[in-house]
């Protein structure tokens, strides 16, 4: 397996001990492959491209009450995300249906829905295409082996997804809000 090397990772914690109710965070899973599994916890990386877009997102999310656009520089200098690449992402995410964009000189991008209807299961999957449900032929049958520890990739797939679907755009500002206001009273 050859891993690529990006700019900026970011690991999410899956508690495998917990029920499947309390997960400790937020978690991408397409293959196998991709699960690097320790002790306790397994981690999962959350490509580059997802954290920046979710990043936009949460920034027009912020100023959607506004109901103005927000410009690609905007964004980019709030959350230090470069300009061409934020582009190329909110073009993705329009495409997708979660922004829309404004024309003119006061133009950007907005959110197209409200963002308590917007969740991260959403986001991901207009990012990367990911599809729980699909699952490759190799023109064989699986060893007995192979398909249980398929149904069990499956069951921590859908319960994952399950997460994923659960924390909207309006959520994770919510939560930001309150940790924000945390650390500006343990400062005083």
């Amino acid at each position: 397996m050859q891993k690529t090397t990006v700019e900026k990772r970011t690991f999410f914690e899956f508690d495998i001990n917990a029920n499947e109710n309390t997960p400790k965070s937020y978690i991408l899973l397409t293959t196998p492959y991709s699960l690097l599994t320790t002790k306790n916890f397994s981690l999962v990386e959350l490509s580059c491209k997802s954290e920046y877009a979710i990043l936009a997102l949460l920034e027009l999310a912020t100023h959607y009450e506004s109901g103005e656009p927000l410009q690609i520089r905007q964004i980019a200098v709030q959350k230090n995300i470069p300009d061409r690449y934020l582009e190329q992402l909110l073009a993705t995410l329009r495409r997708g249906g979660l922004v829309k964009s404004v024309r003119g000189s006061k133009g950007g991008y907005l959110l197209a829905q409200e963002p308590w209807k917007i969740n991260l299961f959403d986001v991901l999957v207009c990012l990367e295409g990911i599809d729980v449900h699909k699952c490759e032929d190799q023109g064989k049958s699986p060893s007995a082996e192979q398909a249980i520890l398929e149904e069990i990739w499956t069951e921590v797939r859908e319960n994952a997804n399950l997460v994923l679907k659960k924390y909207t755009l309006a959520d994770i500002c919510e939560k930001r809000n309150s940790r924000q206001q945390l650390d500006i009273m343990y400062y005083i």
